[in-house]
């Protein structure tokens, strides 16, 4: 044997006799194989699954039209408000509707319509494990799968319900034709408008048959089937404008790919707007508005607008039928009575919204939209293209104390905090130039930030959102509810001049209300519809959330709020009422708006009154509305309140603010001084502001004065005394000295004696 087959050999015994190692822990049960083999068991199992159930599941009778019926809604004590519910619906043949109509709804679902099995496997499995994660509504269903889910299934979001979709999908594509699946998804699918079909949805936007559609007409309906409320070009939001006329152009464009519009002609085409649209059967006035908001609020919780609009739901509304009847009559006793548009051309521009909040429950007891449909479309509530002026100045306020904010002196940021109330005095510390005119043109010595909000003066507050930093009074504002994309941190928007709706206004200051907790105003409070026969209840968001503000610094702005209608710019209209009130007024740039925004221990409510042309929706100004001439917060818009106010109270509104602070109007001020511990050096005359009209214009000048235009140009130096209020003095400086008695809503007399000009 040679040496090769010798060292062979050995190696072999040594094979042989080497022991095997044995496999411990895990990996004795998860080896390669093994899992390799129960992966194919459960493809296996999955695969004779699906085949069982596909031989058992079969195409049900299409039963759509039999389950429409009857929305419902009630008031917050169980008695009917409305029933709304007729279906208009009309079924058209496929050759009905103009063959580039048909192709617009291919082109905006399913490209691939002509040529798949009806189910798009990749987007339904997508879709299932969404639902399985509890990611809300599925995705990817192809033209055939929505028609089977009009028509055979339910709208319900569930793996059970998605599966037989898939199924019945198969068999509907082996079935029928496609342009069959093609006409019944087109004559089922709901549009909006409570328009089912085609040709209920051409009459209801465009008030004509389907034969008269053009392809832009039509790839605007098609466009809409994917949220029709929201892509309502008449009522939608900006957002939702934009949008759904993206979908519209992204539907054109998929047209051309598919070669069935030549790029010559999609050049041509332009986006035509609907009709406004029609009120439905029994609904007007206050109704209106209040049905469509219950609606939007459900829609934005999750609920399927489809199954919604097939009827079978009882939605109870947190609105009190006493508090909603009486805010009607209290516009029409404070406001529409002045009214005359035959004599005065600016009353035809007035309208007025509101909205009236329990902050407890979070829930709105009464909300005011305007005349109804069919004179107004647009919820004067719920807007929010208006400038809340400065019903915003107290959210500056707040934020300075949760930010533990000091003025450019280093104090504290308190309502006792003194500072320079100079009209047009610049602001200091920010990077815009900027010194917004008061109201007026009306200058102020040196006063207290109680003072300062009760009289609404600008020049306080721009100084103090300098002070916080805008981005905090931005965070603050956000935190309380307000609409982050429509504040832009510059200067001005201390002065209110971003977009707000009474709805928003009222969620703010009933955070106020409910001590820092967060108060998001809900106009449902319950909603029921069946399920399998079984009547469900939806889970809804609870109206009260987190706390937003510390209890102290909410306090402390209910305090001072309170000065606003003892000793301020309310006082007219709401002092020596019979309840406990806070508040504070708002008047926007040129007068297009003007506010009242006030609250009670027990009742929130926000009123805002808008000039709006009659023609084109734009923005006017309201002077000399009712007879009058500048429109005040606290004129039509006070007057309401207060009127409303006391009927929703009633004989409940003895109730007192439980305050948690030791700061603001409505903390009794310490006793001033005996003669014995005065000063020996005569002491400046005590002063209080003379009374403004009202409130504060929002217009900022942006523009630091000089001695051309009558201002002092350097902010330290005084200006004459003639100019300030009685007994004041106008001064240099931002201030920031507390030297008077702790909880004071007014000036003191005597003049810091560490005050000190601008830095």
């Amino acid at each position: 044997m040679g040496r090769a087959e010798a060292r062979r050999a050995r190696q072999g015994s040594a094979r042989r006799t080497k022991p095997k190692e044995k496999k411990s822990g895990i990996r004795r049960f998860f080896t390669w194989k093994k899992l390799l083999g129960a992966f194919l068991g459960v493809c296996l199992l999955g695969i004779l699954g699906f085949i069982g159930l596909y031989l058992y599941v079969d195409i049900p009778q299409g039963n759509s039209a039999a389950k429409l019926q009857s929305n419902v809604f009630k008031y917050a004590d169980g008695k009917v408000m409305a029933r709304v519910g007729d279906v208009n619906r009309e079924t058209v043949p496929l050759d009905r509707i103009p063959k580039d109509v048909q192709r617009t709804f291919v082109a905006a679902e399913n490209k691939s319509f002509y040529d798949d099995s009806g189910v798009d496997l990749k987007g339904t499995l997508r879709g299932v494990l969404n639902t399985l994660r509890g990611q809300g509504k599925q995705g990817g269903s192809t033209i055939t799968q929505q028609y089977v889910k009009n028509y055979y299934l339910s709208q319900e979001q569930t793996v059970s319900r998605k599966l037989q979709e898939i199924v019945i999908s198969l068999k509907v594509d082996q079935k029928f034709k496609k342009d069959a699946i093609l006409a019944g998804y087109i004559n089922t699918s709901y549009y909006g408008r409570g328009a089912y079909g085609i040709q209920a949805a051409a009459q209801a936007y465009y008030g004509k048959d389907v034969e008269k559609l053009t392809v832009s007409e039509g790839a605007y309906l098609a466009s809409l089937l994917q949220a029709p409320s929201q892509y309502d070009i008449s009522t939608a939001t900006p957002a939702g404008k934009k949008r759904v006329k993206e979908r519209w152009a992204y539907t054109l464009d998929n047209m051309v790919e598919m070669k069935w519009l030549s790029a010559a002609d999609r050049a041509k085409q332009t986006f035509v707007n609907p009709k406004a649209p029609k009120p439905l059967p029994g609904l007007s006035g206050q109704t209106s508005y209040l049905v469509k908001q219950a609606k939007q609020e459900l829609f934005a919780q999750g609920v399927d607008e489809t199954e919604f609009e097939a009827g079978g739901w009882t939605v109870t509304l947190g609105i009190d039928k006493k508090k909603q009847q009486a805010l009607e009559k209290s516009v029409k006793r404070k406001l529409s009575v002045d009214l005359d548009p035959k004599k005065r051309k600016v009353d035809a521009d007035a309208q007025l919204g509101a909205t009236s909040v329990d902050p407890k429950s979070g829930h709105i007891v009464a909300m005011y939209g305007g005349d109804g449909y069919p004179k107004h479309y647009t919820n004067n509530a719920t807007r929010s293209d208006y400038q809340p002026a400065s019903t915003f100045k107290p959210l500056i306020l707040a934020s300075a104390m949760e930010n533990s904010a000091v003025t450019q002196d280093g104090n504290p940021i308190t309502p006792n905090t003194i500072y320079d109330g100079r009209n047009r005095r610049p602001v200091v510390g920010g990077d815009i130039g900027f010194a917004p005119p008061n109201e007026d043109e009306h200058s102020y010595g040196k006063i207290s930030v109680q003072t300062a909000m009760n009289n609404s003066v600008n020049a306080v507050f721009a100084q103090m959102g300098a002070d916080v930093g805008l981005e905090k009074v931005k965070e603050t504002a956000v935190s309380l509810g307000m609409d982050g994309s429509k504040i832009d941190t510059k200067p001005a928007m201390t002065l209110g001049t971003m977009g707000a709706s009474p709805l928003q206004m009222a969620g703010v200051y009933a955070t106020l209300d409910n001590h820092g907790k967060k108060v998001t105003p809900t106009l449902v409070k319950k909603a029921v519809h069946p399920v399998n026969g079984v009547e469900t209840e939806v889970p809804l968001k609870d109206p009260i959330g987190d706390q937003v503000l510390s209890r102290r610094t909410a306090d402390t702005l209910t305090s001072v709020l309170t000065g606003v209608v003892s000793d301020g710019t309310a006082s007219e209209a709401v002092k020596n009422t019979a309840y406990k009130a806070a508040g504070k007024t708002g008047t926007s740039d040129d007068n297009k708006s003007a506010w009242f925004v006030g609250y009670t221990p027990k009742l929130v409510t926000a009123v805002g009154m808008f000039g709006e042309a009659p023609k084109g929706g734009a923005q006017v100004s309201l002077k000399g509305a009712g007879g009058g001439g500048r429109v005040n917060g606290g004129g039509y818009p006070a007057r309401v309140w207060a009127d409303y106010t006391e009927s929703a109270l009633g004989g409940d509104a003895g109730a007192d603010f439980d305050l948690d602070t030791d700061l603001g109007a409505a903390i009794p001020s310490t006793p001033p001084p005996t003669p014995s511990d005065t000063p020996s050096t005569p002491a400046t005359p005590s002063h209080k502001p003379s009374k403004t009209p009202s409130e504060t214009p929002s217009s900022p000048s942006g523009r630091p004065t000089d001695t051309a235009s009558g201002e002092p140009s350097d902010p330290a130096t005084p200006s004459d005394p003639g100019s300030s209020p009685p007994g004041g003095q106008d001064g240099g400086g931002n201030g920031g000295h507390t030297e008077k008695p702790p909880g004071g809503g007014t000036d003191v007399g005597n003049k810091p004696d560490s005050f000190t000009g601008i830095n």
